[in-house]
């Protein structure tokens, strides 16, 4: 039987490698691009061309929209990218 030490010897090292393969949003950020809404432009950071799930507003006319809408045309313009 590992103690508990033993284990934690054993874990924090394959913890740590896996960490390392898994990717941030960062790498895969692609160049902002504007998308012209009713309310206003909203640049928006696209990240991977086959999901849309962490694409997001980063400057929109924060005075006509809210964050989740911003962000709202910035996964749409990523699904319409996807198609």
């Amino acid at each position: 039987m590992m103690t508990p030490l033993a284990k934690a010897t054993v874990l924090l090292p394959v913890l740590a490698a896996l960490t390392a393969c898994i990717p941030s949003p960062e790498d895969l950020e692609t160049t902002p691009v504007k998308v012209q809404t009713p309310k206003g432009v909203v640049t928006c950071q696209l990240y991977r061309p086959d999901r849309v799930t962490w694409d997001r507003a980063i400057d929109f006319p924060a005075s006509k929209m809210s964050v989740p809408e911003a962000d709202a045309y910035c996964k749409q313009e990523g699904q319409r990218q996807l198609k």
